[in-house]
Order: structure tokens, then C-alpha cells, then sequence
């Protein structure tokens, strides 16, 4: 999946996607297939929502997860769209073989 690499080095994480663009906190993180194959099931989430209803979503989500857990980090890994990216990251066949919609799993 094609994107546009932009170096932000003030970014609170290591990368995240903005379709169509990829944000990255270093040059090195660029390289990283892991990361990159994070973002791009992102990328993945985001057409299938049509992008803004991604952003709607992650944000009710990390918010009521916020106001479960009083606590950012866990919040944001209890994300549904996170836990999805985290759990398949590794997988280098996943994007190939991700059905549609499958972050629904992780709610």
C-alpha cells in the first residue's frame, strides 16, 4: 500500500497514519516493516470507514476507554482499532488475507 513518509520528530508515538500519509517520529522508524505494517492496517481501517468515521470512532473508543480505565495508556491499547494492529503487525500475509471490518473482533 502506497503513502507519503513525513518526518515529524515532535510526534507523541513512534509513527502513525493520516491517510495517505505515514507520520514518523525518526528517519530510522521509516525502515522499521513492523511499524509500517501497523500503520498500513490502519491505512486498512481507515477506507473501509470512509477516514472520517475512523477518527469518529478511535475517538468515542479511546475515550470511553478513558473513562473505564482512568488511565491514557491502557485506554489506548484497549482501542479496538489497536488491538487489531497490534495483534497482526508481525504477520507479514495478514494484510492479503484481513477480512473487511475485522477490528469489530477486538470490541
Amino acid at each position: 500500500m502506497k503513502y507519503w513518509p513525513i518526518t515529524l520528530s515532535f510526534l507523541p508515538a513512534q509513527a502513525m497514519a493520516l491517510y495517505p500519509f505515514m507520520l514518523f517520529k525518526t528517519k530510522n522508524v521509516q525502515t522499521d516493516e513492523r511499524i509500517i505494517r501497523h500503520e498500513q492496517i490502519h491505512f486498512r481501517q481507515q477506507l473501509e470507514m470512509l477516514i472520517i468515521f475512523f477518527y469518529i470512532v478511535y475517538l468515542l473508543n479511546y475515550l470511553s476507554n478513558l473513562a473505564r480505565f482512568k488511565n491514557h495508556n491502557k485506554a489506548y491499547y484497549h482501542i479496538s482499532f489497536e488491538r487489531e494492529a497490534y495483534k497482526n503487525d508481525n504477520d507479514r500475509l495478514y494484510l492479503k488475507k484481513r477480512k473487511s471490518f475485522a477490528w469489530v473482533k477486538m470490541i
